[in-house]
């Protein structure tokens, strides 16, 4: 009888001491994605919300409860900060994805408009974080414009038409066939603006479709509307940046980029584009911040 109580003294001394978590702890660590899922909403201007990021930052457990209600949700926990909030991104699996092909649908019945969507997107991105430290800089806020997103994208069409010539490939693909050089012919023979009688661009336009990508944007917490000038400016949010960081080594962002016409005021390259970026494909869906 002694020589059991001496061997189980030391097996109860040497078991550790973890706090249970609680259902309040849960319905916190919910609470904090919650707030993160409301994209336009500021730490700064919610008391609770600030609270529950102070106690994440402070309190490990409560940090990992919620990155675990953030991954039952299928979402990916970008950063959690003052600056950004509880920032998260939708993984591909999840209800809370947005697809381009439904974000497309919703504009146009033509389904080479998910081209000029994805293309849109992609483009709003670049010019926003042109060169690398723009997207390694958190206190870098990016600018762009309708019209100047517009004019971006019409000067890649110019670059992709001129490599088409060298190449001897210069004829019209099959209006579904994945790529840029696919999607900068159905650009440029969109409108820029097809404004109507009165004034107002037509969505099916060059300049509607940006102003789509903005507003949506916009609505989604990455970009804040600043003014009316050249159809719209925006600047771009702490989210946004950690979006686009998230997806900058896209073969879709690569092959953009490897253009080398995003306009920079000091003349240098826009970002570096992906290793071994040849016969990358844009498909169809693709575009920022949507899965395929």
């Amino acid at each position: 009888m002694s020589e059991h109580v001496e061997w189980s003294e030391p097996e109860a001394a040497a078991a550790p001491v973890t706090a249970a978590v609680t259902p309040a702890d849960a319905a916190d660590a919910a609470r904090l994605v919650a707030f993160g899922l409301q994209p336009k909403l500021q730490p700064a201007r919610d008391q609770e919300y600030a609270e529950l990021l102070r106690r994440y930052r402070e309190d490990p457990p409560f940090a990992r409860l919620a990155d675990a209600v953030a991954a039952g949700l299928g979402l990916v926990v970008l950063e959690v900060s003052p600056r950004a909030g509880m920032a998260v991104t939708a993984a591909e699996d999840s209800v809370f994805a947005v697809r381009m092909g439904d974000y497309a649908r919703r504009t146009a019945a033509d389904s080479g408009d998910r081209f000029l969507h994805g293309l849109a997107h992609l483009a709003v991105a670049a010019m926003a974080f042109p060169r690398p430290e723009d997207l390694a800089d958190d206190g870098y806020i990016g600018r762009v414009t309708v019209n100047g997103v517009d004019a971006f994208v019409r000067q890649a069409c110019r670059r992709l038409e001129e490599r088409a010539d060298e190449q001897g490939m210069n004829t019209d693909p099959a209006t579904d066939a994945p790529g840029l050089e696919a999607a900068w012919r159905i650009w440029v023979r969109r409108s820029a603006t097809g404004a109507t009688k009165d004034a107002r661009r037509l969505a099916g336009s060059t300049t509607g479709i940006v102003g789509k990508a903005a507003a949506f944007l916009t609505d989604s917490g990455f970009l804040q509307r600043t003014g009316d000038d050249n159809g719209g400016t925006y600047r771009t949010t702490a989210r946004y940046q950690l979006q686009v960081r998230d997806m900058a080594g896209s073969a879709a962002m690569a092959e953009l980029l490897e253009l080398g016409v995003v306009p920079v005021t000091d003349g240098t390259a826009s970002l570096l584009p992906a290793e071994d970026t040849e016969d990358l494909e844009l498909v169809a869906d693709a575009g920022l911040p949507f899965h395929s």
